[in-house]
């Protein structure tokens, strides 16, 4: 049935939006019928209780009309988890009972999907470890209970491991020591305990062994403070203790990078260690 036709039906009304609002269509591009629609005793009740096209409807295409007519109505959600507008289906689920979404879990939009992954029992939430959309699987990271994380190590999207390692056991960041991406290196890095963050001194990224040199035991810091990246020395400098006063005298007298050298120069007064020669590291 066309426009023309659904207008020409007895109590078929064309709703205008606002001037300037998205137009009042229902999810197939129609004008909206409220004369056909279930609910349409709702209509012109007040706010709450009612609805009204342009507004607070479940038929617009709009997402946000029709939020607002489930947020309202939580009780019907349950009554469209089915329709066939991914929309509805999608602001449905995020409204009714989580332990009416199990048949939501294999839907074919990954909007749908990802709803159900924010609300569902954990028990139903560990089916999901195994989406085909990178979002869904990167919601059930964030949920899942951390003793099932390790089932998601292996992801093959970045931002799926890197959400797990910002959550594993640490026990069990090593894991992701080795990781392919920097993102996910750097939050195991931000984590990691001794004796295994001392491996990542070697990583092949300078933001990872800046990282590293900013956790890791003071007295180990010596091999970073002749590191080949600037920062990683200047984070190394900034945190040496008097036990590696020698090496900041040679960084504060050689190195290639001024604010290396000031940075040595700074920790070597917070040590109580004069410059050795006197004016050794001034820079001219």
């Amino acid at each position: 049935m066309d426009a023309a036709e659904r207008l020409s039906r007895p109590g078929a009304l064309r709703w205008r939006a606002p001037e300037g609002d998205i137009p009042t269509l229902d999810w197939q591009g129609q004008s909206l019928d409220c004369s056909g629609c279930r609910y349409h005793a709702l209509r012109g009740r007040p706010e709450p209780e009612g609805c009204e096209p342009g507004h607070s409807c479940m038929h617009d295409a709009y997402a946000r009309r029709i939020d607002r007519f489930f947020r309202h109505h939580r009780e019907l959600a349950r009554e469209q988890l089915g329709h066939p507008y991914f929309e509805v289906r999608a602001i449905a689920a995020r409204y009714a009972d989580p332990f009416q979404l199990p048949a939501l879990l294999n839907d074919p939009d990954e909007t749908v999907r990802l709803q159900v992954a924010l609300r569902v029992p954990q028990r139903l939430l560990r089916a999901m470890v195994g989406d085909p959309h990178r979002e869904v699987r990167i919601r059930v990271a964030q949920r899942i209970d951390s003793d099932q994380l390790s089932r998601l190590v292996a992801d093959e999207d970045y931002e799926v491991r890197a959400t797990v390692a910002r959550r594993l056991p640490v026990a069990l960041l090593s894991l992701l020591v080795n990781d392919a991406d920097l993102q996910v290196r750097c939050a195991v890095a931000r984590r990691l305990e001794m004796p295994v963050l001392w491996r990542m001194a070697c990583d092949p990224a300078a933001e990872v062994r800046c990282l590293v040199a900013e956790r890791l035991p003071p007295a180990l810091l010596a091999p970073l403070l002749g590191d080949a990246e600037w920062r990683v020395r200047w984070e190394a400098a900034g945190r040496a203790p008097a036990e590696l006063v020698a090496q900041l005298q040679r960084l504060c007298r050689d190195d290639d990078d001024a604010e290396v050298r000031l940075r040595a120069r700074e920790r070597l007064a917070e040590l109580g260690q004069p410059l050795t020669p006197p004016l050794a590291c001034a820079d001219s």
